[in-house]
């Protein structure tokens, strides 16, 4: 069973045992302390998280292609021969 599923579940229960109720303010209680409840958590709402899905998804493509570059700049260089220049403290790979 999914949140929105559940509270929406709760909301309906909530609402039953408050028709059923002499104490219709109950009902305004109960949802300021559920609404109280939820500030409390870290709760974001879904056109957010859409948002993060489609920046997370453009930047691991940026990455797959920046290592597909990083690859082929590694094999070009290991491709290429080493030259060796003379030093004084004798020969080292440049």
């Amino acid at each position: 069973m999914d949140m929105n599923t559940f509270f929406n579940d709760l909301q309906s229960k909530i609402n039953q045992a408050i028709e059923n109720s002499p104490a219709k303010d109950i009902e305004k209680n109960v949802k300021a302390m559920m609404t109280q409840g939820f500030s409390k958590l870290d709760l974001v709402t879904r056109e957010e998280f859409d948002i993060q899905a489609q920046v997370l998804a453009k930047t691991r493509a940026k990455l797959e292609e920046l290592e597909t570059r990083m690859t082929l700049l590694e094999a070009r260089v290991a491709s290429q021969p080493i030259i060796m220049k003379s030093s004084a403290a004798g020969d080292a790979p440049v």
